[in-house]
């Protein structure tokens, strides 16, 4: 036996919404536990991400009065996912998701709302709802986490309004896609940030969290009223084997190596390998870059590769939760395009300038599209987003806001940098370096089929989830309005993601596997470093935050050996 630096039943590698809901049921079946994260600040994706957890049939819905029942929900999660997964796995998430919502609710400081409108994203496969299964994290005071709050990762700036004041995404929704209230309510966000004026002079952070950042000042505060101890500054080097059974882990601390003993298990939820071009490089489509990714910048694949050098198997390594996204020069991450694409008013065109894709489809969509026909003939990565001055004075583009808030003379230069601005689509198409008669041919169908209200090459706006993001002035598609008024914009756009997708292969209770199929006794990954249960595909909004927090809550379970009831 080996000296050790420090014991616990069970160590986290991660502080992410999967690692903290491990961690808290951990501690509360009577388990010493520990996280330590590789990062500076805390929280990982999760922090950076909308917050929002997808769990079919949760209490929260019900208690609203959205009807909702498991064969509906396992009908839909079998459609989508398919054969991919295992159908033990997937029948672990929407059997035992549920109560690790309830468990969160009841016995933490978290706190979700239902989205009543937010529909799953494939409103023709059968078993879906229109709403109900996205939960969104209530606002936070960031008060209540004294000084951890400035060590939590900060929210993108594609988030915030102005790159400063917090938004939900039912307020996201009214804002961005007008509406009515819409001007009610950013009036009332920018009075709340405004008003904490001794904090403006400190910080210019939101201290009303929401989304990403709501969810893990939830967590967080839940772990420091249990006394549970979160490392950061602490990367893990190595998984430590003793007779076959992962008995701990080295890691880095201060600059000195230390070895941390888990006498139960060690959970892995360390995030992707986005991070890291020599591993995107190997497993995923080409072309791509880690510049591309708008995800936490600390996720390098190092657990994966941990895993797979004690034999663990690795699954669905060529896949992501796919978006296209543009990239701002200074900026850390690039800005995932989320709702730009639905609104009225632009189109997403290839090196051809023809259209491709329903612009309003799900953003793991358009990017599976993206590569699929990305040819030398009519290249499609990258993309270019085009659109009108109506639409640029009417609604945001990225990091703009609507050009009647912010018109192009007070944008900042590295943020027109990359947008390109014509009279004439000849001239747009030559700065591009799109096919000039390709582009206008696309515009004027495209034109043709806004002012009648059906696109007929791709159907934008025929689901409830394309008119979500919709602006439901526009008549009579709330997707489609024409583009015919100069000056004419164009934005190159990226095959981005907000995060990798595959990771160490994992059973129904979490544990890691290796190819025979044996379990590595003492090993479990979550998140991001683990096999995706959702498989290649993305039932709905929070399908990455809510398998995290579901199979952490399984994995602590399963180390303590308790019955999840």
């Amino acid at each position: 036996m080996e000296n050790w630096d420090e014991t616990v039943d069970v160590l986290v590698v991660g502080t992410g919404a999967g690692a903290m809901t491990a961690a808290l049921s951990t501690y509360d079946q009577g388990g010493k536990v520990l996280l330590i994260e590789k990062g500076e600040q805390y929280g990982g994706s999760s922090a950076m991400s909308g917050g929002g957890l997808w769990v079919p049939c949760n209490h929260l819905a019900q208690e609203a009065g959205i009807e909702d029942t498991m064969e509906e929900a396992w009908e839909y999660m079998q459609n989508c996912v398919g054969t991919d997964v295992p159908v033990d796995r997937q029948r672990a998430y929407i059997d035992i998701a549920p109560k690790m919502v309830k468990y969160l609710t009841e016995h933490t400081h978290v706190d979700f709302i239902p989205l009543p409108e937010y529909p799953d994203y494939y409103p023709h496969i059968k078993g879906n709802k229109p709403g109900g299964r996205a939960l969104d994290p209530k606002n936070f005071d960031a008060r209540k986490l004294d000084d951890e709050f400035l060590k939590m990762r900060k929210t993108p700036d594609q988030e915030l309004i102005m790159g400063r004041i917090s938004m939900t995404i039912p307020e996201a929704r009214v804002c961005l896609s007008h509406t009515p209230g819409w001007v009610l309510t950013i009036m009332k966000l920018f009075g709340r940030y405004w008003m904490d004026i001794l904090w403006r002079f400190k910080s210019k952070r939101d201290r009303t969290l929401a989304m990403g950042n709501a969810l893990v000042g939830m967590l967080r505060r839940s772990l420091m009223d249990r006394g549970i101890p979160l490392w950061l500054k602490t990367p893990a080097r190595k998984l430590i084997v003793e007779d076959g059974r992962v008995v701990g882990v080295e890691a880095e601390k201060e600059g000195k190596t230390i070895r941390i003993r888990a006498t139960k298990g060690v959970v892995l939820a360390a995030g992707g390998f986005e991070a890291n071009q020599a591993m995107r490089e190997k497993y995923l489509p080409k072309p791509t870059r880690a510049e591309w990714s708008s995800a936490n910048p600390w996720n390098t694949g190092d657990i994966i590769n941990m895993g797979i050098e004690i034999g663990a198997d690795v699954d669905i390594m060529d896949d992501a939760w796919w978006g296209p996204a543009v990239c701002i020069p200074g900026e850390e991450q690039a800005r995932f395009f989320v709702i730009e694409l639905s609104l009225p008013g632009s189109l997403l065109v290839n090196k051809a300038g023809k259209r491709y894709v329903n612009e309003a489809a799900p953003y793991c969509d358009k990017v599976n599209a993206m590569y699929a026909q990305n040819c030398p003939e009519a290249e499609t990565v990258p993309s270019y987003l085009v659109f009108d001055a109506d639409f640029r004075k009417t609604y945001p583009v990225g990091p703009l806001l609507p050009g009647a808030q912010q018109p192009d003379w007070s944008a900042p230069k590295n943020v027109m940098s990359i947008i390109e601005k014509a009279d004439t689509l000849d001239e747009l198409a030559q700065k591009l370096g799109v096919d000039a008669a390709g582009l206008k041919e696309s515009v004027e169908r495209f034109n043709e089929f806004a002012r009648n209200g059906k696109d007929l090459d791709f159907q934008r706006g025929d689901t409830v989830f394309d008119q979500y993001y919709g602006d439901l002035h526009v008549k009579p598609n709330p997707n489609l309005a024409p583009v015919d008024t100069p000056p004419y914009y164009g934005i190159r756009t990226y095959p981005g993601e907000l995060g990798t997708k595959g990771g160490l292969l994992a059973d129904a209770k979490a544990r890691v596997l290796k190819e025979s199929g044996e379990v590595i006794p003492g090993l479990y990954a979550i998140g991001n470093c683990s096999s995706p249960v959702m498989g290649r595909t993305y039932p709905g909004a929070g399908s990455t935050l809510g398998p995290a927090a579901a199979f952490g809550f399984i994995a602590a379970h399963d180390i303590m050996g308790k019955e999840i009831k």
